[in-house]
């Protein structure tokens, strides 16, 4: 696994919409395909870097915080 998600991409008359389903809330939009898809990836980002800052929030200062790898 390399912090790849799945991209669900529709089509809406003139747009493309998208969404990952293993991240709610993450959707994206685009006049083409590959801008609804980087719309997407913007969308995964934010969301998961503002998951991982609120989750940070309320842990004690002297646990120990490290980093884990997932191949």
């Amino acid at each position: 696994m390399k912090n790849e998600f799945t991209a669900i991409i529709e089509r809406d008359g003139e747009w493309h919409i998208a969404y990952c389903p293993e991240i709610p809330g993450a959707n994206g939009q685009g006049r083409t395909k590959e801008e609804a898809r980087n719309s997407l990836a913007e969308a995964i980002e934010l969301i998961l870097e503002d998951r991982r800052e609120d989750a940070l929030r309320g842990i004690p200062p002297d646990a120990v915080r490290e980093t884990v790898t997932v191949k």
